[in-house]
């Protein structure tokens, strides 16, 4: 009779593929013939856990052993039985682990070099308009003496004698056999047999390098831009990688952005809300008059087309509120507050329709709560 495959490894019915995975590598380390040479008995426990992940990881036949159980599996190929098909990873895993170092298709590539990060911090006059910065950066760049090589001049690479060139090497352990990259050469199939002085044989070198990048128009707080084929030097002839520039942009001291429009508070007087005037406002390209009809209210606002940001995806230029405060005076000499109770008193409650207006609707309210 065959044991419960749920059972084997030790995990509930309700598993994930994770918790599955992880069960199964327990058990296979635990059982491998490796770890117990001459021992059937962990032979036997190995191929019972790796025939119950075999069914368990696959959805279609974890359906039929758990409604029909064992039976459900006959005729399925092996019956479900061991087979070492479809473990490639976690074959590899535990190769690592009996081994050590990377394994799969190993190095012998050329390899494309790191990206890299930098911040620039700007005004907001040049997210605005744009702007070109000049960067210093420190990063991997070839090897000029050997030309990446990582050979000293005038010598050359060996074919490395553990993997014949190949990069790879082939490990055996108990049922089955991978290949793995050649701790010796790193999988790239040859040596150093006399490194290059000025880069210790690696191939590439730590300079600091100036490099102009153009912020275009109308940049966001925030934003990352890609310069492509800035980033660390590759190996081996490897592309380089690409250079991400995050952009701060620094507040300004009148306008607050909301995407392509800005808004400008502008502060008047009380009289000159109330009389009316024109008024030099200020926009990103200078001042620009604007008139300001009797009786404004505090929070108006007056749109200015045009003036705002320009759009970094082709769109229309954004716009520009003005929001008027009105201020109210804190400082009054005994005369001017003589002049406004006149003023109070010769308009009666029609000097202040919208506070009336407003406290009507109060007691209309409250009078119908009560």
């Amino acid at each position: 009779m065959k044991r419960d495959y749920y059972e084997i490894l030790g995990v509930k019915r309700v598993v994930t593929a994770d918790e599955l995975k992880k069960a199964y590598r327990k058990c296979a380390l635990e059982h491998h013939p490796d770890r117990n040479p001459g021992s059937n008995k962990s032979e036997e426990l190995f191929k019972e856990a790796t025939e119950a992940y075999q069914v368990l990881s696959d959805p279609k036949k974890k359906e039929l052993y758990d409604r029909y159980g064992h039976e459900g599996l006959t005729g399925l190929g092996n019956g479900g039985g061991f087979s070492s098909a479809g473990f490639g990873d976690i074959f590899q895993d535990i190769f690592e682990d009996f081994f050590g170092g990377t394994h799969g298709r190993g190095h012998t590539r050329p390899a494309r070099g790191d990206d890299l990060g930098h911040e620039v911090e700007i005004s907001f006059n040049e997210a605005a308009f744009g702007v070109e910065k000049e960067l210093l950066l420190k990063r991997e760049e070839v090897c000029s003496a050997c030309r990446g090589d990582g050979a000293k001049p005038g010598t050359s690479r060996k074919t490395c004698g553990t993997c014949n060139g190949t990069g790879q090497i082939l490990a055996s352990s108990g049922f089955f056999s991978i290949s793995r990259t050649c701790n010796r050469c790193h999988g790239q199939g040859s040596l150093v047999e006399h490194a290059c002085g000025a880069c210790s044989g690696h191939g590439r070198v730590v300079a600091q390098r100036k490099l102009s990048v153009k912020i275009p128009a109308g940049v966001d707080n925030g934003l990352r831009l890609r310069v492509p084929g800035e980033g660390e030097a590759g190996l081996r002839g490897g592309p380089r990688g690409d250079l991400y520039v995050d952009i701060h942009v620094r507040p300004h001291e009148f306008f607050i952005r909301n995407q392509e429009n800005i808004l400008c508070e502008v502060p008047v007087s009380f009289a000159q809300a109330a009389l009316g005037c024109e008024m030099e406002v200020p926009t990103l390209t200078g001042t620009t008059p604007l008139r300001i009809p009797a009786g404004t209210q505090s929070g108006k606002l007056f749109k200015l087309k045009g003036k705002g940001l320009p759009s970094l995806r082709g769109g229309a230029t954004g716009d520009e509120d003005v929001r008027i405060a009105v201020e109210t005076p804190t400082r009054l000499t005994e005369r001017q507050k003589e002049l406004l109770r006149e003023f109070a008193a010769a308009g009666g409650e029609k000097v202040n329709p919208i506070s009336r207006s407003f406290m009507e609707k109060v007691r209309k309210v409250f009078n119908k709560r009560v």
